[in-house]
């Protein structure tokens, strides 16, 4: 086999022609190739070696048996969702709306998903465990209206030909141009 090194050629698994093909090194760390260009696309990627080919050894060949570790490991412990209501009251638990304000810890009744666990509250979104899924849901979306800006077009002015400039009016005509204008209340 030839030496490699950047500008040589090499067969590669192309990821857009989807084929085993030419292609010209473009990096490489040490002894391994990293990026190459293919020759028949000129698309540059990483560098994949011909399909079923890996310059990993095999699991079997390099793993020794497993012996008793001395530090035993720590079990998961999962506990069910039922576990996780018990002591909750859930007759009263509120309805969702996205306009409420939620905490941790905290019964909710979603119309489509059921009874929920506030499990997270991050600003202006909660993520609530129900007992088939965990969904990010909005919380605290609501306020007063006086709260929230109200529309107000702006005023209309009148205006001439784009490639003329408009003449200047005397104060009083202004004034009164002003007034007839329709407003946008």
């Amino acid at each position: 086999m030839a030496t490699l090194k950047v500008g040589g050629e090499v067969d590669a698994q192309c990821t857009r022609c989807k084929m085993n093909l030419a292609h010209t090194i473009l990096a490489m760390v040490g002894p391994k190739i990293v990026r190459v260009r293919c020759n028949t696309c000129g698309g540059d990627h990483a560098f994949r070696g011909a399909a079923g080919v890996t310059d990993r050894p095999k699991a079997a060949s390099t793993r020794a048996p497993r012996a008793a570790s001395s530090t035993p490991r720590a079990e998961k412990v999962v506990i069910s969702f039922d576990e996780q209501l018990a002591g909750k009251d859930i007759a009263s638990a509120p309805k969702y709306s996205p306009k409420d304000t939620y905490k941790v810890d905290q019964v909710i009744h979603h119309p489509t998903f059921g009874v929920g666990l506030v499990t997270a509250v991050r600003g202006d979104k909660v993520d609530l465990t129900f007992r088939s899924d965990t969904k990010t849901l909005v919380h605290g979306r609501g306020g007063a209206p006086a709260d929230k800006p109200a529309f107000s077009p702006p005023a209309t002015r009148q205006a001439g030909p784009a490639d003329k400039p408009m003449a200047e009016l005397p104060p009083e005509e202004e004034a009164a141009a002003e007034t007839s204008l329709p407003s946008g209340d």
